[in-house]
């Protein structure tokens, strides 16, 4: 590939490999939340009670995996000051790992019985978050110390936008595939769609430590001498301190509470008002080219105007669209017009996610300013946290609340007032959603251009 320069000081071979980082991670990720259960009760042969429990473990573990990772990163670094870098050498790592550990989660628990297949799951499922978490937080990290403009995290982000889109494609193309094509063999079935799905996720994740750089004078602050500067408390400093990171960590609360709740009850929609869940599937050719459209502008918009005010109004667009999409469902229930307008709603809300990883990337930066330490490894865990939190909540109210509404499941037809509910629930709850976020960033958000002028003197002064 031509290393041609992007009118920054990244490069194209950059862009590209900081999109596969992701593109790599969604191969195996993105099958969880479709087939992983199916899996566990119908192949491998656990309870329902076993893997919800299992479940709910892990949901626990994750609450400490991911800032642990990354402060454990902060404080072996600021130790060693490799000069393999702080970031790449954790991915380098993990890259085989991942891989390996997501063909035994699918695989091993079948190859035991009684009480050890309960371990054998709960073991490799643990070892497949742990090397998630390796090769994902120093990813998200690196960010930051590669970009240093609006523009170039706005790049950045766009590539990761990118890379996510063909990660979650891919592996929910070809795995319903596999599976239908091995419905004689359930178990090669799985596996074989997983080891797909590892061996490219292997190979884009090695492109990505490849082809990312590190800019060792973003990462070495002078005042951090050794490891014990850096503590895993440092954290609740940046909460305290930090409002850029304290509206991010909200605004990715609120977007993934929205986001999961959509996702949840998108089939009720298509299915028990649209009255066709077949285009469910075909609401990807809308919306898929339009995210597609507003992240290949997003980083020139961003140049323009800012990052922050370019998601601003994206959100504010959002909102004004699923006000217009809900308005419309109280008069017709057109499947088209439907999927036209939601997929615009749900296009201008993308940016939120988007282009959020730019905005940590500044507000790292800002956090240096303010005490001393560049501490990405922490602060991007904990916003990852608190993005798996939203992501928790969404899909655990969503099915509380269509109890709520009324929805009877197996009914031949809905009341009148659980069609309502369902309205509500996918167009309206995401509308407020994505108006909280619009509130984070406009009245916790508090970095401007004075203060980006200090940051930057201060980052000279080193």
């Amino acid at each position: 590939m031509a290393n041609k320069s992007t009118g920054s000081s990244l490069t194209k071979k950059n862009l590209f490999g900081y999109a596969m980082g992701d593109l790599g991670g969604c191969m195996t990720f993105a099958v969880l939340g479709s087939f992983l259960t199916p899996y566990y009760t119908e192949v491998a042969g656990l309870s329902t009670g076993a893997v919800a429990t299992m479940y709910i473990i892990l949901k626990i573990w994750d609450a400490i995996n991911d800032p642990m990772m990354g402060a454990l990163m902060d404080k072996v670094f600021a130790k060693t000051h490799s000069e393999k870098g702080k970031f790449r050498p954790w991915m380098f790592r993990a890259t085989p790992l991942l891989a390996i550990c997501a063909v035994l989660m699918w695989t091993a628990p079948t190859y035991v019985n009684g009480a050890a297949k309960i371990v054998v799951a709960f073991v490799t499922y643990l070892l497949y978050e742990a090397c998630y978490t390796m090769f994902n937080i120093p990813y998200g990290s690196l960010l930051s110390a590669m970009s240093g403009t609006d523009k170039e995290r706005a790049s950045l982000s766009s590539a990761r936008g990118f890379g996510s889109m063909i990660g979650n494609m891919i592996p929910m193309f070809i795995f319903p595939i596999i599976i239908k094509a091995s419905e004689a063999n359930p178990q090669f079935g799985y596996t074989a769609g997983i080891t797909a799905c590892a061996v490219i996720g292997f190979i884009a994740c090695l492109l990505s430590c490849k082809w990312t750089t590190e800019n060792q004078n973003a990462i070495i602050t002078e005042d951090i001498k050794d490891s014990s500067d850096i503590k895993f408390s440092d954290i609740f400093v940046v909460i305290k301190k930090n409002r850029a990171f304290d509206a991010l960590c909200l605004q990715g609360l609120f977007y993934c509470t929205a986001q999961y709740m959509g996702t949840t009850l998108g089939v009720y929609m298509y299915r028990d008002v649209l009255g066709n869940v077949a285009l469910m599937s075909a609401a990807m050719i809308v919306t898929m080219p339009l995210s597609l459209i507003f992240l290949a502008f997003a980083p020139r918009t961003a140049d323009k105007f800012g990052l922050e005010r370019t998601v601003r109004a994206s959100q504010l667009i959002s909102v004004v669209l699923y006000i217009v999409v809900f308005i419309l469902l109280l008069f017709t229930d057109n499947v088209i017009l439907y999927m036209v307008m939601s997929g615009l709603a749900q296009g201008f809300g993308s940016l939120t996610v988007l282009m959020q990883w730019g905005m940590v990337g500044e507000a790292i930066d800002y956090n240096e300013y303010l005490t001393g330490k560049r501490t990405e490894g922490s602060i991007y865990g904990t916003f990852n946290l608190t993005r798996r939190i939203g992501q928790a909540i969404g899909s655990s109210i969503a099915v509380a609340l269509l109890g709520i509404v009324g929805y009877v499941p197996n009914a031949a037809a809905q009341t009148a007032g659980a069609i309502l509910g369902i309205k509500v629930l996918v167009v309206l709850a995401p509308c407020l959603f994505t108006l909280l976020c619009w509130v984070a960033l406009r009245f916790v958000w508090n970095i401007t251009p004075e203060i980006r002028q200090k940051i930057a003197a201060a980052k000279s002064a080193n």
